[in-house]
């Protein structure tokens, strides 16, 4: 058996773990196991969210002084080797005396990465990029947010299978099923935020909560973000939501991200309606999307998309299928920009061309999915 596949092992069970840390806020899910030189477990550890002490020392806590000698550390994000709420863990591997470490993605962040050329100068053994893909898929939102200074955006609609978000009156509850509705919620809750327009407030008067099928209200809601420059009303069912929702009175979508991730957050889950829709797809600002399929047929003109800036074939916006999931009678087509399916690295986070900003002003007549 190669070295690779012995840490595939301990590297799974920290994956494991990390997936108990919370999906949403500024810190990645983290988890790590400490083996000693028999290749036995001897401590674990996972990241519980922002200010409490990350997987790295969350573990090392658990052996005492002295007792992590020699051993391996097998974590699924490189150590840190910055200060911030808490010290690097890079800095607390070396330490504890820990003689080779195992991590499975880099770190992409300007202050937190370098961890492994800190533990190398140290003269501790490092591998990296075991199970990288499986540990890129538990916190590419993160990854893709800490690279680019914004959040990662999913951008969702239901639609006919001819594309249609709303029959011709308007009407749109419900195109999809109940299984298709209940994933919608459950993804929102894995969400920071969830971004409105101004027009879809005011047409529809949506709560914008994360709900489980008797309309209870899930543990984890999504802050919502309202963006636009028409007033909402002091009554309308946001204002009661129970994230108080921040109301972006601008159609400049690269300063919203960047606003959104100065405020810790690091995924937006679209469900504005299609002009929203359309602004960041001809932005070049969406980085995954969700598109729920229902077997009827609505015709008419109320596309789940308008004008993205495709003139011909030639301009069309190539996605990458990630995955399709039958949902009751319903489908889920995940996919994302060709450069971005295995990996996901978002476009910039550039303001929006000339050529665009026709299509960033109009937000204000935002209709709903």
């Amino acid at each position: 058996m190669t070295d690779q596949q012995l840490s595939e092992r301990p590297m799974r069970r920290a994956l494991a773990l990390a997936a108990n840390g919370p999906a949403t806020g500024v810190n990645p899910r983290v988890g790590c196991v400490i083996l000693n030189g028999d290749g036995q477990t001897i401590a674990e550890g996972w990241h519980r969210g922002a200010g409490t002490p990350h997987a790295e020392v969350d573990a090392l806590a658990k052996i005492p002084a002295g007792g992590a000698v020699g051993a391996t550390a097998v974590v699924t994000l490189e150590p840190c080797n910055h200060t911030g709420r808490t010290g690097p863990c890079a800095l607390a591997l070396i330490q504890a005396g820990i003689s080779h470490v195992v991590y499975a993605v880099g770190d992409p962040g300007h202050a937190s990465s370098g961890g492994s050329a800190r533990l190398r100068a140290a003269g501790i053994d490092v591998e990296s990029g075991v199970l990288a893909d499986e540990a890129t898929a538990l916190i590419a939102d993160w990854l893709a947010a800490a690279r680019l200074g914004r959040p990662f955006v999913t951008l969702k609609w239901a639609s006919s299978l001819d594309g249609r978000a709303a029959a011709a009156d308007g009407s749109s509850q419900w195109i999809t099923g109940e299984a298709a509705r209940a994933d919608v919620h459950s993804r929102r809750a894995d969400a920071d935020a969830i971004l409105v327009g101004t027009g879809t407030v005011l047409a529809d008067n949506p709560s914008l909560t994360a709900r489980a099928a008797d309309g209870s209200l899930l543990r984890a809601q999504p802050r919502p973000i309202v963006i636009g420059t028409r007033s909402i009303p002091a009554d309308a069912a946001i204002r009661s939501h129970p994230q108080s929702p921040i109301f972006l009175k601008t159609t400049d979508l690269a300063a919203v991200l960047h606003d959104l991730h100065d405020r810790g957050i690091r995924h937006a889950f679209i469900e504005g309606g299609p002009t929203l829709a359309s602004a960041f797809v001809a932005a070049g600002l969406v980085d995954e999307y969700l598109v729920y399929l229902a077997p009827t047929l609505l015709g008419g003109d109320r596309l789940a998309l308008g004008d993205i800036g495709v003139a011909g074939i030639a301009d069309a916006r190539r996605l990458g299928i990630a995955s399709v999931d039958r949902l009751g009678d319903d489908v889920l087509i995940v996919a994302r920009p060709v450069t971005t399916q295995n990996h996901p690295t978002p476009s910039p986070a550039v303001a929006p061309t000339d050529r665009d900003a026709h299509r960033t002003t109009d937000l204000n007549k935002e209709t709903r999915n």
